[in-house]
């Protein structure tokens, strides 16, 4: 693969912000989502490449019914529509932000569209998972595959995954629901190990929570893919919104990722851990001290002794061990007891 942020599996997150349709047929926009998502830390930016006459009919209805200008889920598409150039100019674009340059193709044309205009990827939406004909076309460019799973069920992403990788291509399985927003019982985390056991490829979640949360949670369970719905702003106009979440948001999902990818690459060994934290134990931990004045000959008892700060001197954990010795030297109150102050102090190995 060119890009090698689209190596997976190797730890690092692939984090793609969707814009989807949310420019609603601005090509001005869809440019400056270009710029949004580069500026927050993304590795990719995705959007969907829509061809009315090739992928629909003027009876196809809406989802819902959200728009005032388009008679028809038809008319929707079409006004989604840009030309080759103007697709051309967004990979030129993303590219020049040093962005990997996604789009999801729902037509046999839009696939050849974006094989001329320059793919390393292709991600396969939800409800083309089973459409072997628009896969095959994919898998013929020889790209790698990233297959969305949200009206798939097991049974058809099987056979999704034995098609591609028969063709020896690269695979990545993403949990989806189709739900916008989709409510926390119907994430579906539990489908990343699932994923990653029966088809043993990186997994991953195309995200629809319209939150922070599950994109964070997934990195925890290591998801190798992170595909997150983005809008300009929550007034936005368009069916995506509801389902994404703002610039900023994105980039604390990103800022925790990296975050949380650190974390697991690096295990803590405990006991190295304190003592390299030996300076601290010091200031922060504390000593047996005399709570009142006490002569040299002293038999040591538990009521005579406190703990305090500083942790420079005999530790609290040792009083077991100096209860009914012999104190050595007179001893202030507030002093710090020292093992030479205490006679036939025990050392530990």
């Amino acid at each position: 693969m060119a890009d090698s942020r689209l190596v997976l599996g190797t730890g690092r997150c692939l984090l793609i912000g969707e814009v989807a349709l949310t420019h609603d047929g601005s090509l001005g926009l869809a440019h400056a989502y270009i710029d949004a998502v580069a500026d927050v830390g993304a590795d990719a930016v995705k959007f969907q490449t829509h061809i009315a006459a090739a992928e629909s009919t003027p009876d196809e209805p809406f989802r819902v019914h959200f728009s005032q200008q388009d008679a028809t889920r038809y008319d929707y598409w079409k006004r989604m529509e840009f030309t080759e150039s103007q697709w051309r100019e967004l990979a030129v674009h993303a590219t020049d932000r040093n962005l990997i340059f996604l789009s999801s193709p729902f037509s046999l044309e839009a696939v050849d569209l974006l094989e001329r205009v320059g793919m390393e990827a292709w991600k396969v939406p939800s409800g083309e998972v089973g459409n072997m004909a628009l896969l095959d076309r994919m898998i013929a460019t020889g790209k790698p595959v990233m297959l969305s799973s949200g009206l798939s069920s097991l049974a058809e992403l099987d056979s999704a995954v034995s098609v591609v990788r028969t063709a020896e291509l690269p695979v990545a399985v993403l949990q989806c629901t189709t739900a916008y927003p989709c409510p926390p019982d119907r994430v579906g985390l539990n489908m990343l190990s699932v994923f990653r056991e029966r088809y043993n490829c990186p997994v991953g979640l195309s995200d629809h929570s319209g939150t922070i949360y599950a994109g964070l949670a997934a990195s925890t369970l290591g998801a190798d893919v992170l595909e997150v719905h983005v809008t300009m702003s929550r007034e936005l106009f368009g069916p995506d919104v509801v389902a994404s979440v703002t610039l900023e948001e994105f980039r604390q999902i990103i800022n925790g990722v990296r975050f949380i990818e650190q974390m697991k690459a690096n295990p803590v060994d405990k006991d190295h851990a304190a003592t390299e934290v030996q300076p601290l134990r010091a200031i922060f931990t504390k000593s047996l001290v005399a709570r009142i004045d006490l002569p040299s000959g002293t038999i040591l008892q538990a009521d005579q002794l406190v703990a305090k700060k500083p942790g420079t001197g005999v530790s609290p954990e040792r009083l077991g061990d100096i209860v009914g010795r012999r104190l050595l030297n007179n001893l202030s109150a507030n002093q710090l007891l020292m093992p030479e102050d205490i006679e036939d102090f025990p050392t530990r190995e």
